[in-house]
């Protein structure tokens, strides 16, 4: 009965955690997407005013133009290409998922914010609550991976090894595994996906899972590239699935 209502209780707080994480993506995607349209237009304007008249701008006028460029491009506008791609938003389902899921996780690349005050407001509140959320189903997932360590123990034991012996192995088991499936293999991907080289996809898996998270590497941000649907949204359950696996080290 314990095991049963041990399994239940896992259950419902994986269920209800991206339970959460999809109500979060829908909030922010219907709070920002609009504030989004509005910024990509008015990037385009500013383009197509600039290259009318980039002949006869004053210095100050150059300045300004420029100011506003990195304004853009801070909020996530690249006015770039031609207009078929302002028609692409930040804020899909698939990049507010993924969204939701750095900021409970608190990795924060900074890349992607919300802009509207109530975007801003819910962000608030939706890390107060998903911060605290967050810790508990990391905590439940590594205690669910830890007992695969104590079977993985307890099999080794029957075999009639030294507990020092097994303590070691246990650990140097789910360290290769696990630098294996949330490392190396992530890296593969990355580089064929994002077209980086496996050095750079390495180096963004360890500064994610780290939550380090400098933003300098991003996936799904390149606009000359095709993302297959709801590619950042199984990132970032690798993203939480590999922080529970740093959590179970942790625990070992």
């Amino acid at each position: 009965k314990a095991m049963c209502s041990g399994k239940l209780q896992t259950a419902l707080l994986v269920a209800g955690y991206f339970v959460y994480l999809l109500v979060g993506a829908a909030v922010f995607q219907a709070l920002e997407r609009t504030a989004e349209k509005q910024e990509k237009m008015a990037a385009a304007q500013m383009k197509e005013a600039f290259l009318q008249n980039f002949t006869q701008l004053t210095v100050a006028e150059m300045e300004q133009f420029m100011k506003n460029l990195i304004e853009a491009i801070q909020n996530g506008v690249y006015p770039v290409g031609n207009e078929s791609q302002f028609e692409e938003s930040n804020w899909d389902f698939s990049n507010s998922f993924f969204f939701a899921g750095t900021v409970v996780s608190t990795i924060g690349y900074g890349t992607l914010h919300p802009k509207t005050a109530g975007g801003q407001i819910f962000c608030v509140f939706f890390a107060l609550f998903g911060i605290p959320l967050n810790i508990v189903f990391l905590h439940r997932v590594g205690k669910v991976l830890s007992l695969l360590c104590k079977k993985l123990g307890k099999f080794l034991y029957e075999k009639g090894m030294r507990k020092k012996k097994i303590k070691f192995l246990t650990l140097l088991f789910f360290l290769a595994t696990g630098i294996l499936v949330f490392l190396c293999l992530p890296s593969v991907f990355f580089q064929i996906t994002e077209g980086w080289s496996y050095s750079e996809g390495i180096y963004f898996a360890f500064i994610t899972l780290s939550t380090i998270g400098f933003g300098d590497y991003v996936v799904g941000k390149q606009s000359d590239r095709k993302y297959f649907s709801y590619y950042r949204v199984l990132v970032a359950i690798w993203i939480l699935f590999g922080l529970a696996w740093i959590a179970l080290l942790f625990n070992l």
